[in-house]
C-alpha cells in the first residue's frame, strides 16, 4: 500500500499508489497540530485543522454553537484534496467513534487508504503545561483550559490505530514513527 523511498518534497510524488488520509486525534495540547504540520510539511500533504475551520466560522458570525459543522467542512475539504491526488493530514480532537468513522468514510468515498493516529501526552504535568502556556497560533482563538481538557467527552478508540506519545520526545521522532508505521501498513 505504501512505498516511500524517502521524504517527499511538495510536488514530488515519491509514493507509489493512491493518496492517503492520515487521521489524527487526541486531546487538546497532546501535540496533534505540531505533529500534523511537521508530517504534512515533510510528505507534501495538505493539513486540514478543524480548529482553524471552526474559529473562522465563529469569527465571521456564521454560528455560535457549531456542533459538527467544522468537522463536516473538514470532511468535504479532505475529500476534494484526496480526489486531486494529494495526501491529507486531518487534525482534530476526533473524540468519538462517530467522528472517526466519518473520516474513514471520507477515505472510502475518495477510494484511498486511511491511517489513524491517536496522539497522547502521558505525562499529565507536561500536558497541563502545554495547555496552559501554548502560544496563540490562530488570532482570536481561545484555547480550552486544563479543566475543560480533562472534562472533555473523549471516548476510547475502538479501531486499529497507531498511538504516538509525545511526552518527552521530539516532533521529528513522532513524525518518523508515523512514517515507519505507514510504510509497514
Amino acid at each position: 500500500m505504501f512505498d516511500r523511498t524517502g521524504p517527499r518534497q511538495p510536488g514530488n510524488r515519491m509514493q507509489i499508489g493512491t493518496p492517503t488520509l492520515i487521521i489524527l486525534g487526541g486531546l487538546p495540547g497532546a501535540g496533534k497540530t505540531t505533529l500534523g504540520r511537521a508530517l504534512a510539511r515533510k510528505i507534501g500533504a495538505v493539513h486540514i485543522r478543524i480548529d482553524t475551520i471552526e474559529h473562522a466560522m465563529w469569527a465571521w458570525g456564521f454560528a455560535n454553537d457549531l456542533e459538527d459543522v467544522g468537522y463536516r467542512v473538514g470532511y468535504a475539504l479532505a475529500l476534494d484534496n484526496l480526489r486531486l491526488g494529494l495526501d491529507v493530514v486531518a487534525d482534530s480532537v476526533n473524540p468519538w467513534g462517530l467522528t472517526r468513522q466519518a473520516w474513514r468514510i471520507v477515505a472510502r468515498d475518495a477510494g484511498v487508504a486511511s491511517f489513524e493516529v491517536e496522539v497522547i501526552c502521558s505525562d499529565a504535568v507536561e500536558h497541563r503545561r502545554r495547555v496552559e502556556t501554548r502560544p496563540q497560533d490562530i488570532p482570536g482563538h481561545i484555547h480550552p483550559t486544563w479543566q475543560e481538557v480533562i472534562a472533555r467527552d473523549y471516548r476510547p478508540w475502538d479501531g486499529e490505530r497507531l498511538v504516538i506519545d509525545t511526552a518527552g520526545r521530539s516532533v521529528e521522532a513522532g513524525v518518523a514513527e508515523i512514517e515507519a508505521a505507514m510504510a509497514k501498513s
